[in-house]
């Protein structure tokens, strides 16, 4: 090893020693730190949102006509399968598929977890995955459109919207981290939530199909030893407009199958069959929905099961079982999804010279270049002259006593049109509708101790949420795909 490597590797730990200092010193967010320039990753935030639709093939069979009524493997003699449960088995493989890009790729790529590069408020995002059968653009699904924007700068929040007209599929949602440290690692905490929508053209009678998916919380491990790597904790929650409902729980190396990135996830038939389940008698509120209407109640015990157990690793194979029992013997399962099977499918971005000086890249290049040279001195000076632009701005904005406003997308009132579907979901599944750690539930402390309100009673602030506003985008003449 030369001079300058060992004394480069020397000021690298020198520096990581520090950055470990500060963070166990800080009191509050740690998103806002500074970290080194050599943990630093030349991608920014912005661009996270693409990892929803790397398996696109995955997301747009959801609502693909041909896949309706069909799903592989499939267990016919043991579950009825309905067009509904169909659907909400595809939309779990989607999800399933999206974790691996979203939480353990940057290891593949990079060798470690890096920090990604801290969105300014306004930055953009934007690509299409064009599909391809056979070396030539299929014009049947059409392009899968991704739209990402920094709508916050404190606190940190990106809004996104990905859409597809041909198969009439769309997710969008909004994300937001806040993290701590505790114990050699980090513990972050999603807050946000995705909605995904299918809809049903062909059957105009019927509603069309929705989902609310709640993020998991993770923690970064490997800090010690300045090899940072993601693993998944808690839960993730998908809840279908049809009644189906599933959970996901996530685990590292040792709980439910000794492996890292393991996680465990049931379907029921309802909400309800899942608090029956788990508890042993049904949930309140279905206690009083079915005390009028004696029909309504589930007199069969084998209703509250799940209808399938799906177990292994997220990053790797997951096997689905139709019983609890059949899942803690490992016995008369198949492959469910195989993360090694399909590699990513990323998307068409257009070339850097082409794209408006607010989207990502263009903005980030020279601050990515001097990242991926190793040039730390370059890192800084590239990386405070654009974040002095941006403080410049909000200046001036208040000198003019004007503020920021959002392209795309919406902080929209709870009580809003654009939140039915959320708030629809979430009573569903007993999900606070609060800007509260996603997935968490009404009457937990963090839903209780909320600030912002329903109703905005008492003066509170009433609770808003990111919505995607298409007109705006299909009104957008600056920025194109």
């Amino acid at each position: 090893m030369g001079e300058s490597s060992k004394s480069s590797s020397t000021a690298n730990s020198s520096s990581w020693t520090s950055f470990l200092k500060s963070i166990a010193n800080f009191n509050g967010d740690l998103s806002s730190l500074t970290a080194p320039p050599f943990i630093l990753s030349p991608v920014s935030l912005t661009e996270y949102s693409q990892y929803w639709a790397e398996h696109p093939d995955l997301l747009l069979s959801i609502n693909n006509a041909v896949n309706k009524n069909t799903f592989e493997p499939s267990f016919p003699s043991v579950v009825e399968y309905t067009p509904d449960l169909v659907k909400m088995l595809h939309v779990v493989r989607w999800f399933i598929s999206t974790l691996k890009s979203q939480y353990c790729s940057r290891n593949e790529s990079m060798g470690t977890e890096k920090k990604p590069l801290n969105p300014f408020l306004g930055e953009l995002f934007v690509g299409k995955w064009e599909h391809e059968q056979n070396g030539s653009v299929t014009a049947d699904l059409g392009d899968t459109v991704c739209l990402s924007e920094q709508v916050s700068h404190h606190p940190p929040i990106t809004a996104y919207s990905i859409f597809n007209e041909k198969t009439n599929v769309s997710l969008e949602g909004y994300n937001q981290i806040k993290s701590t440290f505790s114990s050699a690692s980090l513990s972050v905490k999603q807050y946000g939530h995705a909605l995904l929508r299918c809809k049903n053209k062909e059957q105009q009678e019927q509603k069309d199909d929705t989902f609310l998916i709640t993020l998991p919380s993770l923690h970064i491990e490997g800090l010690l030893l300045a090899a940072p790597f993601v693993e998944l904790d808690s839960k993730s929650y998908i809840q279908s407009s049809s009644g189906y409902f599933a959970i996901i729980e996530y685990s590292g190396r040792g709980y439910f199958s000794g492996k890292k990135n393991s996680f465990k996830c049931k379907i029921y038939k309802s909400y309800e069959s899942y608090i029956y389940d788990k508890e042993g008698k049904p949930s309140s509120s279905a206690s009083q929905e079915a005390s009028g209407s004696s029909s309504e109640k589930q007199n069969n015990k084998e209703d509250k099961k799940p209808l399938f157990v799906i177990s292994g690793q997220w990053s790797g194979i997951s096997n689905i079982y139709t019983s609890s029992s059949d899942e803690k013997k490992r016995k008369n399962g198949q492959v469910f999804y195989d993360a090694s099977r399909v590699a990513a499918e990323h998307l068409h971005v257009k070339p850097i010279e082409k794209q408006n000086p607010w989207e990502s890249r263009r903005a980030w290049e020279k601050v990515a270049n001097a990242i991926k040279s190793g040039d730390y001195n370059l890192i800084h000076q590239e990386k405070s002259q654009l974040e002095e632009e941006q403080r410049m701005l909000r200046l001036s904005e208040q000198e003019k006593n004007t503020t920021w406003k959002t392209r795309w997308f919406d902080n929209s009132s709870i009580n809003s049109v654009q939140n039915e579907d959320f708030v629809s979901l979430a009573k569903m599944c007993n999900l606070s509708v609060k800007n509260v750690p996603s997935g968490t539930r009404v009457g937990d402390k963090y839903d209780t101790h909320a600030s912002a309100s329903t109703d905005g009673s008492n003066g509170d602030e009433v609770v808003k949420h990111w919505r995607f506003v298409k007109e705006n985008w299909a009104n957008e003449t600056e920025i194109t795909l």
